[in-house]
């Protein structure tokens, strides 16, 4: 595709052309630019983001061709294309190259499970076909596009998942993928706020399989029947499929007057009906039972996210080790730069398979890739990567398998390692040399919620009001240099932390944006000019210490002053303020950054008189401090209740805290969060126990009957607190919550899993979405925040990102 035939295609207007460029490769992140010719880059506009802004960056990367919704300047040797939206432009870019190949496309949609059914599609097929798909969940407005884009002749099959949150979505995205075979994989409550009913989203999502030969689905979905029946073509072939438990892990699944019987090693429903959807299409395809079996016995779990580990000798390691290729390997990348915590980056990866390029342009681009991110040293493992050692320019080592790499001497120190690598590879046994082994417990950090929830906040301010956000506490149990690396990503204004210690680590971690320390002792104060940290001063006896300590220095670290207005805890009082202005205005030394109150009951409807009275105080009291500055500090008064319930009241700059980790006091406000954490441990061992034995310490857990019990390594040294022993507690073990027996011990749990099929290893939640984080206060009478920062270190921290 040549420039010049964007102007027409994309029905836009060409700024400049310096020359007849090829499109090679269509990018719309800097980040993801690697130093090679033949790239279009798109400036897109969202909520958050302007890719206008970027378009300078992505010159200076390399660049050359340009689409943009408006003027930009730029070198004579740019090819810049204007049109009315940049999106869209991308969208029909992708539809025409789409058209140029024959072969067959299965299209996946549904509520849930279309990234599983997609990988262990490929899984199963890619045997004997070369296929492309998207990368991950890649199924966006913007996800298909880029997806669609790296189909080539050298490919046989694609499989590609579409995804919609809102009506009329879908259309752009059936006219990009064009399935010729579908699967609808379910249709459920998930992603359902921009839809009137269950039977509209069907509807909707229906319209990707519009002029599909033939379309699969579980007859288990009458609104799904009805949305194809209402809008797919008379050729098309509806094939509805329903299934059969036998004994054991057999199945019977039924498609049409055929019945089809097999084995699967997944037990979960949600696994048997992703497993048969493959089965389904394997079936259609042509496929005989005897191969679909011996197929389906290959299937191995899908991690549907990056995951990010603690990992030995100070150090993280990324796990993306369910496959690999060349788009998902520049998402991993992505993922690996936006870590700050380390220096120094190192990735490991295998060859590569189906990118439809040679080795020579493929592992070239590769090294571009390497360099582009900066990665300090490479490692490469397969036969194919280490003929291509010639090709890198990155300080590289090579290996011919997994087995050589693991028995030679690598080891890491203070660093970030990406590991990422094809099936057949086992990198897994990679991940678990590295991971750092202190718990079998895990508190899992979903990165994408967090970024959502620190939207949903954002999207509630003025766009000139500013955003701290707390981080005290150990970022509430979630882990500090990980979430406060997002939060400088994402560009929020100020952290806020209760000591001074803990921005130390932040800083030395990486971390450079403004932080506030909220409880900083006078044994402090070196450490604020020394690591650029601002301190919260709350009274008068503080602040002459302050400003003895400094009166040596040129200049002070800007301080934030706390009123008091209610709170009845830190700040100064009304009474004080004369004395503290006369300081303000005495010394010209001291930079007062804002000045800011608590509110102490912004949650709860029965205290809004309270808190307006609170408000009233704080800007009488602000207002005397502002007279005597010749410049206006900022003011800051709500947190996270208060952003949602006072608006008026949000001044220059909020404190977001509990709600960004998905909890928000305003308890109505909750289903638009998203859950952040879960906690997770697995089965020790399952034991049968008599009617009349007891269980744990005390002896206070008896049997009434006959049981079967499961313990589970946590306990109090973890913050499963001993109130949640005898049976207040609850756990979910295999989708179904089970109370806990007898005393909660340091490092243990006993649950009953009487009449349940439960083995050791089997995974159990001990809160996420169900049970809740509320769940668990509620059942203990506390709160949230107890629940969260009592979760102990020596539990491991794993970070995810979709």
């Amino acid at each position: 595709m040549k420039f010049s035939e964007l102007e027409k295609l994309c029905k836009g207007k060409i700024q400049q052309q310096a020359n007849e460029a090829e499109i090679k490769e269509l990018v719309t992140d800097t980040r993801n630019i690697s130093i090679r010719a033949g790239l279009l880059f798109f400036a897109i506009e969202g909520i958050n983001h302007d890719g206008h802004e970027f378009v300078t960056e992505a010159y200076e990367k390399g660049a050359r061709c340009f689409v943009v919704e408006r003027e930009v300047s730029l070198p004579d040797d740019a090819n810049v294309l204007e049109v009315r939206q940049s999106l869209l432009a991308l969208q029909m870019i992708a539809r025409a190259h789409r058209l140029q190949f024959d072969y067959p496309v299965i299209g996946v949609t549904g509520s849930n499970g279309k990234t599983i059914v997609k990988e262990w599609l490929t899984q199963l097929l890619d045997y004997k076909y070369s296929i492309v798909k998207s990368p991950k969940s890649y199924n966006s407005q913007l996800g298909v596009p880029l997806s669609v884009w790296q189909m080539t002749a050298q490919h046989n099959l694609g499989i590609f998942e579409a995804g919609i949150s809102e009506r009329s979505e879908m259309e752009r995205l059936e006219r990009i993928i064009q399935p010729t075979l579908g699967i609808f994989t379910n249709i459920g409550e998930a992603h359902n706020a921009g839809f009137e009913s269950l039977q509209q989203k069907a509807d909707e999502k229906a319209k990707l399989f519009a002029s599909c030969q033939k379309v699969i689905f579980s007859s288990e979905y009458p609104e799904i029947r009805r949305a194809l029946e209402a809008t797919v073509s008379e050729e098309t072939e509806l094939i509805a499929w329903s299934f059969e438990k036998l004994e054991g892990h057999q199945f019977k699944v039924l498609v049409g007057e055929t019945e089809l019987v097999l084995k699967l090693k997944f037990s979960d429903p949600a696994s048997v009906e992703n497993a048969i959807h493959c089965v389904v299409m394997l079936y259609v395809l042509g496929f005989g039972m005897d191969v679909i079996q011996s197929r389906v016995d290959t299937l191995n779990s899908v991690k549907m996210r990056l995951e990010m580990k603690q990992a030995v000798n100070r150090s993280y390691v990324i796990d993306d080790t369910y496959n690999n290729d060349l788009h998902g390997l520049e998402v991993a990348l992505d993922f690996l730069h936006r870590q700050n915590q380390k220096k120094k980056k190192t990735v490991i990866l295998s060859d590569l398979y189906q990118t439809g390029l040679s080795g020579e342009a493929l592992y070239a681009r590769i090294d571009d890739l390497m360099r582009n991110q900066q990665i300090s040293r490479f490692i490469g493992v397969g036969m194919e990567i280490s003929k291509a050692r010639g090709l890198f320019h990155t300080k590289a080592e090579f290996y011919d398998s997994t087995d050589d790499f693991l028995s030679s001497d690598f080891s890491i120190q203070d660093e970030i390692v990406l590991v990422k690598g094809a099936r057949d590879f086992q990198f897994e046994r990679v991940v678990q040399k590295l991971e750092y082994k202190a718990h079998g417990t895990i508190l899992e950090i979903n990165m994408e919620s967090l970024t959502n929830n620190l939207n949903y906040y954002r999207a509630k301010l003025r766009p000139e009001v500013k955003l701290m956000v707390m981080v005290k506490a150990f970022a509430y149990g979630g882990g500090n240099f990980e979430i406060a690396n997002l939060l400088q990503f994402h560009k929020v204004d100020y952290l806020g932390v209760a000591y001074a210690d803990e921005a130390v680590e932040l800083r030395r971690g990486g971390i450079h944006i403004p932080i506030m320390v909220m409880n900083p002792s006078s044994d402090s104060f070196r450490l604020l000019k020394e690591y650029n940290l601002e301190p919260e001063i709350y009274s008068l006896d503080q602040l002459l210490d302050f400003m003895d300590f400094f009166e040596a220095e040129d200049h002070m670290p800007p301080i934030h002053i706390k009123l008091e207005t209610g709170m009845n805890r830190l700040g100064f009082k009304a009474n004080e303020l004369k004395r503290l202005t006369e300081i303000l205005t005495l010394n010209k030394k001291l930079k007062v950054r804002s000045v800011f109150s608590h509110l102490a009951g912004s949650e709860d409807p029965r205290h809004e008189d309270y808190t307006k009275q609170q408000a009233q105080k704080f800007e009488s009291m602000s207002e005397e401090i502002f007279k005597v500055l010749w410049y206006k500090p900022l003011r800051h008064l709500c947190n996270t209740a208060g952003i949602d319930n006072y608006p008026n009241y949000h001044y220059d700059m909020v404190r977001l805290g509990i709600g960004l980790y998905g909890f928000d006091p305003v308890m109505d406000e909750e289903k638009k969060l998203s859950t952040v954490g879960t906690l997770k441990t697995h089965v020790s061992q399952v034991k049968a126990i008599n009617k009349g034995e007891t269980v744990g310490y005390g002896r206070l857990g008896f049997a009434q009957r006959d049981m079967k019990i499961a313990t589970v390594p946590i306990g109090y040294a973890d913050g499963y607190l001993r109130a949640f022993g005898n049976g207040v507690g609850k756990m979910n073990v295999g989708g179904k919550l089970v109370p806990t027996v007898g005393n909660i011990c340091m490092d243990m749990t006993m649950l009953d899993v009487t009449d349940m099929e439960v083995r050791s290893g089997e995974e159990v939640v001990i809160f996420g979405e169900n049970p809740s984080i509320h769940d668990l206060a509620s059942w203990i009478h506390t709160i949230p925040y107890e629940i969260l920062t009592n979760i102990s270190q020596r539990v491991k921290r794993t970070y995810i990102s979709g």
